[in-house]
């Protein structure tokens, strides 16, 4: 039975040696676009140019982004542990499938070095859910009184929609990070997901102390599931050693696509937003009349997105690999309050001065 299993894995990953091929040599010239595609499609730019955007216009979006994108990323690491999936750019070297031919010649890129298993894909998963809820929000926001419009709209987004998940997809093909059936899976779990989140309501009226305890409960149970299966012999982080084996430069492994570090830095995110919504600065500022005012929420966008790009821009030392988790968590909580808090206080104080110098 486990053999008839493994030959039909064999000749499924197999066919998608071959569509990565086929990509790599009949779109070499669009080698930029895939991997300009598969940066995009980081979920770190989820938390530092999708939120801030969105929770200035609309708060209740700008919060379920958050918790789709980390509840979504926090289940994709949980399947990836429990369903062990290769990559393309490792398989090949390895699997006995070849063994009486070479092995097929696949190209690597500075993306393709993922060192967390493959399926479902990450990227995949977190495009499809972030994206999913911007598109229900943006038919929301955008509601017609004629049926035509209201027609066009919703083709117009969907269209938008579908077109990047497919070049999310054909990316991270191309890149050999994934084979066709993980990232196919990754876009079908991230719509569940979102779907689940678009019918909650309770985010919104979660108080800091859940928000500390779901953190908790998060990272105690990646971690408890991960020592659980080490107990017996399973070694979660087997694809590390992959990575590093058959990575074309070592230099295209970065600490930061560890399956832990994507964790702690959900994690942040996550807890940061808490920590922001019962700030006394967010607190403040809603209960002031400007918040509401087209000018006030485009300067606080503005200035977030400015300020979290140079915020990002600083490096962490990645010599040690606790202190690059520590700081990782610490830089990701300064996010939220920077973008929910810190930035429209500032700017409300700034208005302000400015208004009392006019009279």
């Amino acid at each position: 039975m486990n053999s008839i299993m493994e030959n039909g894995m064999d000749g499924l990953h197999h066919s998608g040696v071959q569509m990565v091929q086929y990509l790599q040599m009949n779109y070499k010239s669009s080698q930029d676009w895939f991997m300009f595609i598969s940066f995009a499609a980081d979920l770190r730019n989820t938390f530092f140019i999708f939120f801030p955007i969105w929770f200035h216009l609309c708060e209740s979006v700008g919060i379920k982004l958050i918790w789709v994108a980390v509840i979504g990323d926090w289940l994709n690491l949980v399947f990836k542990w429990i369903l062990f999936g290769q990559r393309p750019y490792w398989w090949v070297h390895e699997t006995s499938y070849y063994v009486n031919t070479s092995s097929p010649d696949i190209m690597q890129f500075p993306v393709t070095c993922e060192t967390g298993p493959g399926s479902p894909s990450g990227h995949a998963m977190g495009s499809s859910s972030v994206y999913y809820v911007m598109t229900c929000a943006a038919l929301s926001l955008l509601k017609s009184h004629t049926s035509f419009k209201s027609r066009c709209q919703r083709w117009c987004l969907w269209s938008f929609f579908w077109t990047v998940q497919v070049n999310v997809c054909l990316s991270r093909v191309f890149v050999a990070a994934h084979f066709p059936h993980q990232v196919i899976a990754g876009v079908i779990s991230g719509i569940v997901v979102a779907k689940v989140f678009n019918q909650l309501q309770i985010i919104y009226s979660v108080n800091l102390k859940k928000y500390i305890y779901t953190t908790v409960f998060l990272f105690s149970f990646a971690l408890g599931f991960y020592l659980l299966l080490k107990a017996y012999d399973v070694d979660l982080l087997w694809t590390l050693d992959k990575a590093s084996h058959w990575c074309s430069k070592p230099e295209w492994i970065h600490i930061d696509s560890t399956p832990f570090a994507g964790l702690i830095r959900n994690l942040g995110i996550f807890l940061g937003l808490g920590l922001a919504l019962d700030s006394e600065m967010y607190k403040y500022t809603c209960k002031e009349k400007q918040r509401t005012e087209f000018m006030f929420r485009l300067s606080c966008i503005i200035t977030s997105l400015v300020v979290l790009h140079l915020f990002d821009s600083f490096e962490l030392p990645s010599n040690v690999e606790m202190v690059f988790y520590v700081l990782s968590f610490c830089k990701s909580i300064a996010v939220p309050i920077t973008a929910v808090g810190i930035v429209p206080y500032c700017i409300l104080h700034v208005l302000r001065r400015q208004d009392k110098k006019v009279l």
